[in-house]
C-alpha cells in the first residue's frame, strides 16, 4: 500500500519562497530543487559530462544554498545564485581530480588574444613530450581554480562552454559591458599566472 502523500507548500514567487528559505521552512528548501534542479544538473553536465558526479554537484549546491540562505543578497534571481554555485562545485571537482576542461589549444587561442608577449616564442610544448604536456595542464588547470570567482565563472561560460556575450550576461545577471570587462581581466589574471612557468625568469649569472 502506496504511502501517505506529502504535501509541499507552494510558493506564489520567488520573494515569498526566498522568505521562507531565510526562516528554515524545509517546504522552500524542497520547492527551490523543484524549481531549480534542471538548471543546476544541466550546467554541472556540461562541466563534468559524468552524471553521477552532476548528481553530486547537483546535491551539494542544494545542500549549500539551504545552509547559506542568508549570505544571498538578493541582487540577482535564486536561479543565477544557484547556477555560480554549480559552476563552481564542479569547477572544484575538477580540481580534485586534476583534470583540465580546458584544452591547450584553446587556451593559448585565448592568452594570445590578450596579446601575450612576441618575443619569447611559442609557450606550446612539444606535444610527444607527454610528461611535461601533463604538467603543463596540470598547471593550467591550478591557474584557472585561482582566479576570483567573478572573473573564473565569465572565463569558463564565454572560453570553455563558448556561450556568447549576450547569453553569459543574461545567464549571470550582468550587463554586457561588464561581462566584457571580467573577461578581459580573466585573460590578463592568467596571462600574468602562466608568464612564470611558461617563461621561467633566469638570473643574470
Amino acid at each position: 500500500m502506496p504511502g501517505p502523500e506529502i504535501q509541499v507548500h507552494l510558493y506564489d514567487s520567488e520573494e515569498e519562497m526566498l522568505r521562507a528559505l531565510r526562516h528554515g521552512d524545509p517546504d522552500a528548501c524542497t520547492c527551490l530543487v523543484k524549481r531549480f534542479a534542471s538548471l543546476v544538473y544541466a550546467q554541472a553536465m556540461r562541466l563534468l559530462t559524468d552524471p553521477d558526479e552532476a548528481e553530486s554537484v547537483l546535491q551539494l549546491t542544494f545542500f549549500k544554498a539551504c545552509d547559506k540562505i542568508r549570505a544571498f543578497d538578493g541582487r540577482s534571481g535564486l536561479g543565477t545564485w544557484l547556477y555560480r554555485i554549480a559552476t563552481n562545485e564542479a569547477l572544484m571537482e575538477l580540481r580534485r581530480q586534476r583534470v583540465v576542461t580546458t584544452s591547450l589549444d584553446a587556451v593559448e587561442e585565448t592568452l594570445q588574444a590578450s596579446e601575450l608577449p612576441q618575443n619569447r616564442g611559442s609557450w606550446m610544448v612539444d606535444p610527444s613530450q607527454a610528461a611535461l604536456n601533463s604538467e603543463l595542464r596540470d598547471y593550467l588547470h591550478m591557474a584557472l581554480v585561482a582566479l576570483p570567482e567573478s572573473l573564473r565563472v565569465v572565463f569558463v561560460l564565454r572560453e570553455v562552454q563558448g556561450l556568447s556575450t549576450a547569453e553569459t550576461a543574461r545567464r549571470l545577471g550582468l550587463k554586457e559591458n561588464a561581462v566584457k570587462v571580467r573577461l578581459h581581466r580573466a585573460r590578463l589574471r592568467l596571462r600574468e599566472l602562466l608568464t612564470g612557468y611558461l617563461w621561467p625568469v633566469t638570473s643574470d649569472e
